[in-house]
């Protein structure tokens, strides 16, 4: 019993210098994953991000929700078409993602952080119009139909909720200057909106432990390594757009990017508060 109170005495201590140092400061979180779907890890998440705002940082959420869209549609018999990785949209598949997205999945992350004490406010990037999007094509140019990239942000809002203590929960659904709604990758929003409120931090949380080359996981990269990073051949699949948002991110002026494990429990508060953190950094 002693141990046990004296290892949390040790732990909060070792907190303090953290706590002082972010105290003031924005810090975007990309939420999705198995967080998405774990209902023990998103109630932990909650409580993490609750208790974030409480000492003094400022969390914006950013968040997709890939696989209750596809549920979604399979529910109503619509196939799922993905083009180099990206969800091929067209229009009524549009409206099933804002509606999932903006309504479902974005309604419950704030209900979910009000439930345990915070002040969590539903957005997307249509809201004031943070989000300036444009439609883009694939790699190879092919067409993905009402699929955009963010050309700008307008923090202003996000700034306002934030200085006001309130926790703002963006969707990744944006919409181009003729005002068609775009759908928009929850990784690259995530990058862009760090990027234009010049935050600290940006935490991509994942179903891995960080970024893994020849079987060992990598705990820091520079900018130089991660851009040789993304010519190696066991950086692939879902890891290969996280690395490079996480390289446009500390480009852009973003201090530094983690990708870390999200099933891991107090992922977040491990990686904040703690001398060694866990997963993946990528620094200036």
């Amino acid at each position: 019993m002693k141990n046990d109170k004296k290892n949390k005495a040790i732990t909060l201590v070792e907190a303090l210098p953290y706590i002082k140092q972010f105290s003031g400061k924005i810090m975007v979180i990309k939420y999705g994953g198995s967080l998405m779907v774990n209902e023990a890890l998103r109630e932990t998440f909650a409580k993490d991000v609750v208790l974030l705002r409480y000492v003094g940082i400022k969390p914006v959420i950013v968040h997709g929700g890939g696989k209750e869209i596809t549920k979604w549609m399979s529910k109503l018999g619509k196939e799922a078409v993905f083009i180099d990785g990206q969800r091929f949209t067209d229009k009524e598949t549009m409206e099933l993602t804002e509606m999932v997205l903006s309504g479902k999945v974005n309604n419950e992350i704030v209900s979910l952080l009000n439930q345990h004490g915070g002040k969590a406010v539903t957005l997307s990037g249509k809201s004031a119009n943070i989000f300036n999007a444009k439609r883009i094509r694939s790699k190879k140019d092919q067409d993905l139909g009402l699929v955009g990239t963010i050309e700008s942000v307008d923090t202003r809002l996000i700034h306002t909720l934030c200085d006001d203590g309130y926790i703002p929960v963006i969707s990744s659904v944006g919409s181009d200057q003729k005002g068609e709604t775009l759908n928009l990758n929850a990784d690259n929003v995530a990058s862009a909106v760090a990027r234009y409120l010049e935050c600290k931090k940006l935490i991509y949380l994942t179903d891995v432990d960080g970024l893994m080359v020849e079987k060992k996981l990598v705990s820091q990269v520079s900018e130089q390594e991660a851009e040789d990073l993304l010519l190696h051949p066991d950086v692939q699949g879902g890891m290969l757009p996280k690395l490079e948002c996480s390289l446009a991110a500390v480009k852009g002026g973003v201090e530094s990017v983690h990708i870390i494990n999200g099933s891991t429990e107090h992922a977040v508060l491990l990686e904040m508060f703690t001398d060694r953190g866990i997963g993946t950094m990528v620094s200036q």
